[in-house]
């Protein structure tokens, strides 16, 4: 069967149709799961810097394609105090080195590298540029923050959960 939008679609989005609602509210279908992810989040957040947090949150959903989180975690750096320079150049921040601290480019890069996994492993460098920047305990959290931001990516891409609707 053919794409009736294929002749009006670009190649970097021919075959897909972004104009619909999600396909599923997951939450209500399987409450234990998201109870378990809440949890998750909130332990893994716990004693980090709630900006730092945010930037974390908003970069893994920049390179996952969500939406839905980059909306929300937006909306939360703003609140956390985030300024809207820091917001708009964080697809770029490697570029844009006065703006964020060693403390937060080290994070940064070690949510690129869990986020991606390009080779499927996470190098050794981001690993102990983080490390020279976090605690053990803090680092352990911040790894958490990562995946758990991941995961709620997955969730909301795949069941194409719509910004602003909760």
């Amino acid at each position: 069967m053919t794409n009736p939008d294929a002749s009006s679609a670009s190649p970097a989005t021919a075959g897909t149709n972004h104009g619909h609602g999600p396909r599923m509210r997951w939450a209500q279908l399987a409450p234990e799961a998201f109870k378990a992810m809440i949890a998750l989040d909130a332990a893994a957040k716990k004693g980090l810097d709630p900006v730092l947090v945010e930037l974390v949150r908003i970069r893994a959903s920049q390179l996952n394609k969500c939406a839905f989180c980059l909306d929300m975690h937006i909306t939360d750096a703003r609140k956390a105090g985030e300024t809207e320079e820091r917001i708009h150049l964080l697809n770029a921040w490697e570029e844009a080195a006065g703006y964020y601290s060693e403390r937060e480019r080290a994070a940064l890069a070690l949510t690129e590298a869990v986020t991606v996994l390009t080779d499927g492993f996470v190098p050794d460098a981001v690993y102990d540029r983080a490390a020279t920047h976090f605690t053990e305990p803090e680092l352990a959290r911040l790894i958490a923050l990562i995946t758990t931001i991941n995961a709620w990516n997955r969730f909301g891409v795949t069941t194409r959960m719509t910004p602003g609707q909760g």
